[in-house]
């Protein structure tokens, strides 16, 4: 997936950095190149963040040409950003994008663009009462993240972590999120773990069932246990996770101790013999047979380098019940 950044000075840096970082993190624990992404200001000249940290794009907003997300990204300032040049711009570029991302203080640009009349929008919640007297053909809400149609709104650095989590999930599958949540969030209770079409009492039973798996990776436990922890039925929590992330409990559970497992084996020097122990395996053959099934390739191989799988693995981001 191809994505552009537009920014525009005085933008947020934590928002920029909580898109960049996940889309780094899912390339990496999927070993492909998911994600694409250039950076571009109206102009071509650097853009400065909110912190004085100074952004040398790769192009101007007219050279990025096609690509299937365009993020815009204003914070402070958003008055004096919008003018006529930035608006014919940014309706420009948006043609040349399949969908279009206002985050923070950037809807309230594309606004003045045209490019929200008669939808659904949200942006940083110190504007919407502003932004609600100003666009009278935009019904704004007060949520974290809207999609509506092509276009995407976002109210700001925490809720571009919710949205980039989201995209990986779609684009990536639903095994390379959880991996990324692992590298930023591990132990973590977060409400970024779930989509969020469910509803509250399904985010709390699988955030906590996440949360019990991955404090328990070296002695696993029963399926009833985690489900008696959480005060539930096994078949209640068996369908929560099938609802929320496309498969049952225990491969969910196997998948989070093979990734543990491959990060050990990258960035350790532990003994085979030993990370079997430690991610809940009876013998290093057992492990290396779940591996081979989820990675395509033994430990060995994923301790020396990207694996190149055998063409029997199961697609990057697939949650497996081989594993």
């Amino acid at each position: 997936m191809s994505i552009a950044f537009v920014l525009f000075d005085r933008f947020s840096n934590l928002c920029l950095a909580n898109c960049l970082e996940p889309l780094r993190a899912a390339n990496s624990v999927s070993r492909s190149a998911l994600f694409e992404w250039r950076i571009a200001t109206l102009d071509g000249a650097p853009a400065r963040s909110s912190s004085g940290m100074q952004v040398l794009p790769h192009d101007a907003l007219r050279q990025l040409g096609h690509c299937d997300y365009l993020f815009i990204l204003v914070s402070y300032d958003h008055i004096r950003h919008d003018t006529a040049a930035a608006r014919r711009a940014l309706r420009a570029a948006s043609k040349q994008a399949r969908r279009v991302v206002g985050m923070d203080a950037a809807p309230w640009l594309m606004a003045s663009a045209g490019l929200l009349g008669g939808r659904r929008a949200t942006l940083h919640w110190d504007l919407q009462d502003a932004f609600a007297e100003r666009f009278l053909d935009v019904e704004v809400e007060r949520a974290r993240v809207i999609r509506d149609g092509p276009v995407i709104t976002c109210a700001g650095a925490m809720s571009a972590l919710d949205l980039m989590m989201e995209l990986i999930a779609h684009h990536g599958g639903m095994a390379t999120r959880l991996d990324v949540e692992d590298q930023f969030m591990h132990g973590s209770d977060t409400s970024a773990a779930l989509p969020q079409a469910n509803a509250p009492q399904d985010d709390a039973l699988v955030r906590g069932g996440l949360m019990q798996m991955r404090a328990n990776v070296e002695r696993p436990l029963p399926l009833p246990e985690i489900a008696r922890r959480l005060k539930c039925q096994p078949r209640t929590l068996d369908r929560h996770f099938r609802s929320a992330l496309g498969a049952p409990p225990g491969t969910v559970y196997r998948h989070l101790r093979l990734s543990e497992a491959r990060k050990l084996l990258e960035s350790t020097s532990l003994q085979v013999g030993e990370i079997a122990v430690r991610c809940g395996y009876d013998s290093p053959a057992a492990m290396a047979r779940a591996m081979r099934a989820r990675y395509g390739a033994a430990p060995s191989a994923l301790r020396s380098g990207p694996a190149r799988g055998d063409g029997n693995a199961p697609a990057p981001g697939a949650l497996s019940a081989q594993m």
